[in-house]
């Protein structure tokens, strides 16, 4: 799906981004929003935002957002460990 927004030349001077980055820019952004506010997985942000995970997680803590990494996840990763 392709969404087209328009911004006021004054929002985008204020950003100071490129022109020709500001599509990118923007969608790692919204990728980080989302998955702070828990609306995205790790992998569907990092999809959104088109980056690696080391790229996505470096993101991440430039923008000082902590990895959502509950109970659960833990638990599995324990049965992972006690496999191998």
């Amino acid at each position: 799906m392709k969404i087209t927004m328009e911004l006021p030349d004054n929002v985008l001077n204020i950003l100071n981004i490129p022109k020709d980055k500001l599509s990118h820019e923007l969608r790692i952004q919204l990728a980080l929003f989302l998955y702070e506010k828990g609306k995205l997985s790790f992998g569907k942000a990092r999809e959104l935002a088109g980056l690696s995970v080391w790229e996505f997680m470096e993101k991440l803590s430039e923008n000082k957002i902590p990895l959502n990494y509950d109970i659960e996840e833990f638990a599995k990763d324990l049965e992972t460990i006690k496999e191998l």
